[in-house]
């Protein structure tokens, strides 16, 4: 209906019909760019900030420079970091990685919801009912996400322009802007392998899952490339690889751009053609749901939530064990380099103190945690889609309560975070026993479900939403989840109020194995997560169906 009257009103206000798709994807999209810009903006701006408030003397950089300058370790984790010691490259080793992952998963996220799942959801029905065809509304999409994705530019250049300002940043608009487009260059590349993956899968989740794998196989190719164990090329071969090699602000290489275009227009073009070659409803790859049906898992509400989710949770499962063996593996390194550099004062204030092995894992544990956050927030708007898809109709006519599905939700979801916690402990466990770091696996299955903590809270509060404001269910569980990284990222080595700090989930949780696991905390956010949920399921029991 919000589609129908869209419609209606383009044609009341005599605008071009042949343009009604690229106008209400660029409305969806720019709205999310404001929103994303902010935060590229802040964490860029608050990196310079914090360098010159923290690294006053130039003997306290050149010790930073010292310790991570031509640390394989740390550049496999985060990518190279050249001239520490100076603002310029400080802000660039911060804040790159961090931004350009976060821009790739802003990227495939938005991009399948505005392809697959408007088509999933029914609407481009009445979009194709009008003057284009599906490779013309394709196109169309593909132009409105260009516009949500030159807004996040936009707005990344923006406050990142107004930071150089600072007598003490003293970055110019120009390389300020090449640095903003270099953050951004991740999300453009995501938004067109989402554009693909939405032709070739049947479902939203499925073609997530997809840009997800690529980004994935991008991320382990370059960590390879960086760590010294490959040759240097080998970063040609990875999309992210091609944004390492603009080097903003340090040696900027304009001409890395040509890859990173042309890699863009060539799948952009690929999905505007399988769109027209293929019927609506329909994908490119075969459909599994038109196989040899398999009953297995069919038992019960609970039964068929775990064949559900079964694949998205084998794949993070997958992702989190590959990047804690990664971890491990460079732990024992990366620590030899924390004493006696100005990166122990740092570290401390991350919650991580001392030197060594355990204080490199306990800063590291934050990015295991935020993965097992990512893991919760698709579970919760997971549960959102069936109910706003009218999939839950055909399961609640059956003799199964609301609060017997719910609460199957609520059971899986809960088990394959702790599932993504043991996977992680005793990966990184792994990893550091091989380089004979000399961590039990006990403490490391310990640091594991201390990172599960921040999850289960955020899960409950994501279940919360969908039961009170079924329509906020996305934005509230990812609003969380964006502002306890963006606060971890900004206050961890900065100087704000222990009172904005604690509105972190992250922030909540120890730096084991650093630290002993706090159980108290961690006891206290599976309350607050536990009594979330049945609040949930109270509310949901009581309110109608509510679709998109």
């Amino acid at each position: 209906m919000e589609t129908e009257a869209a419609l209606l009103g383009v044609a009341r206000i005599g605008r071009s019909p042949g343009s009604v798709v690229a106008r209400l994807t660029a409305r969806k999209a720019i709205r999310s760019g404001i929103l994303w810009g902010y935060v590229f903006g802040v964490v860029v701006a608050s990196s310079a900030i914090s360098y010159v408030s923290i690294y006053k003397t130039q003997i306290a950089r050149d010790h930073l420079e010292a310790a991570f300058g031509a640390n394989h370790a740390t550049s496999a984790l985060f990518g190279p970091a050249s001239q520490l010691q100076t603002v310029a490259g400080f802000t660039v080793f911060k804040a790159s990685m961090t931004l350009m992952l976060l821009g790739a998963v802003w990227g495939l996220l938005i991009s399948t919801r505005l392809l697959r799942g408007e088509e999933d959801a029914g609407r481009w029905e009445v979009l194709l009912g009008g003057q284009t065809t599906r490779s013309g509304a394709t196109l169309q999409t593909v132009v409105g996400l260009a516009g949500g994705a030159a807004t996040l530019w936009a707005i990344t250049a923006i406050i990142t322009v107004v930071a150089g300002l600072s007598s003490k940043v003293q970055i110019s608009a120009g390389p300020a802007l090449f640095l903003a487009l270099a953050l951004v260059a991740t999300a453009v590349m995501w938004l067109a392998v989402g554009a693909l993956t939405s032709q070739l899968a049947a479902t939203r989740r499925q073609a997530a899952a997809y840009a997800a794998t690529v980004l994935g196989v991008s991320y382990a190719v370059r960590m390879v490339a960086d760590s010294g164990i490959g040759p240097n090329w080998l970063r040609w071969a990875s999309p992210l690889g091609w944004v390492e090699e603009l080097q903003p602000l340090t040696s900027p290489r304009p001409v890395a751009l040509l890859p990173i275009v042309a890699f863009t227009a060539a799948l952009s073009a690929v999905a505007v053609h399988l769109a027209g070659t293929r019927d609506l409803g329909t994908s490119t790859l075969p459909d599994r749901a038109n196989a040899t049906p398999h009953l297995q898992l069919l038992s019960g509400p609970v039964a068929m939530t775990m064949r559900l989710i079964r694949s998205t949770i084998v794949g993070w499962g997958v992702a989190i064990s590959l990047t804690g063996l990664l971890v491990g593996l460079v732990a024992k390194a990366a620590g030899a380099t924390i004493s006696g550099s100005s990166v122990e004062q740092v570290f401390s204030r991350l919650g991580a103190p001392g030197t060594g092995t355990a204080t490199y894992l306990g800063v590291s544990s934050l990015i295991v945690a935020v993965l097992i956050a990512f893991v919760a927030g698709g579970q919760v708007t997971a549960a959102r889609a069936e109910e706003a898809t009218g999939r839950l109709d055909h399961l609640l006519v059956r003799p199964v309560s609301r609060e017997r599905w719910f609460a199957g939700r609520c059971l899986v979801a809960a088990s394959g975070l702790v599932a993504c916690g043991v996977l992680s402990g005793v990966s990184t466990w792994l990893g550091a026993a091989s380089e004979h770091a000399g961590l039990g696996v006990d403490t490391m299955l310990g640091a594991g479900l201390n990172a599960v903590a921040p999850a289960l809270c955020l899960l409950g509060i994501g279940l919360f939403t969908m039961g009170v404001w079924p329509r906020a269910t996305s934005v509230s569980t990812y609003g969380v989840l964006g502002w306890s990284l963006l606060i971890e990222i900004v206050g961890g080595v900065g100087a704000l109020n222990h009172w904005i700090l604690d509105t972190s989930l992250f922030h909540q949780m120890s730096a084991a194995p650093a630290v002993p696991p706090n159980w108290a905390t961690g006891g206290i956010m599976l309350l607050i997560g536990l009594g979330c949920m049945a609040a949930g399921a109270m509310a949901f029991k009581r309110r109608d169906l509510t679709g998109e």
